[in-house]
């Protein structure tokens, strides 16, 4: 019995065969609202983190529980049901928790996205501004083959800014972008605008 008792729908396809093959998810099944206001009570707001003015949504308390962790990697992989995917690009850091997860359930690759000057080989890289500064991501030259189909993967969507980085890096490199997926939405950030024609998925909306 799945640990979500009032869940229902199913995988089916390729993703459902993928996580046959390895092992049976806490939940196979869709996960529904029940355990989406779980995981959101479990959110923790951090004020003035990593600087003042701003509330930091702490994900640690669903890391550190197996049943919800496991949980949010279902909402992941619900949305994967009967479609093609070749990569996962995970964006660093807390997106790779998530990205290489889903990647391994699903038995496809897994792409870290990186900053600047955390991968070895050569890289395409994109700058970007966040919410408190700016920043760089890389991406090694030969991660995707051209033509790939490409979910990207973060634990959380604020302004945009990284994400559309990773966009524009995915793009540069061959792949197509088929989705966004966040595991949190800040909507009042209106992030998902820098994404723009790219498909967004979010589960937990503030």
């Amino acid at each position: 019995m799945p640990r979500f008792p009032h869940a229902t729908g199913c995988f089916s396809g390729a993703a459902r065969a993928a996580v046959d093959r390895k092992r049976a998810p806490a939940s196979i099944c869709l996960v529904n609202s029940e355990v989406i206001q779980k995981l959101r009570a479990s959110v923790r707001d951090v004020p003035d983190f990593p600087k003042k003015g701003i509330i930091f949504k702490d994900i640690t308390p669903i890391l550190k529980d197996g049943t919800l962790f496991r949980a949010s990697i279902d909402l992941f992989l619900e949305r994967f049901r009967g479609r093609r995917i070749d990569k996962i690009v995970g964006i660093d850091a807390r997106g790779f928790l998530f990205g290489s997860a889903v990647a391994y359930e699903l038995g496809i690759g897994f792409v870290p996205l990186r900053k600047k000057g955390r991968l070895p080989y050569k890289t395409e890289s994109a700058k970007y501004s966040l919410e408190y500064g700016e920043a760089e991501m890389e991406l090694h030259i030969d991660a995707i083959t051209g033509g790939e189909q490409i979910i990207l993967i973060d634990d959380l969507l604020a302004t945009g800014g990284t994400s559309a980085s990773a966009a524009t890096l995915i793009q540069k490199v061959g792949g197509q972008l088929v989705e966004a997926i966040f595991l949190i939405e800040l909507e009042f950030l209106h992030g998902r605008e820098k994404l723009t024609p790219t498909p967004v998925t979010s589960f937990l909306k503030y």
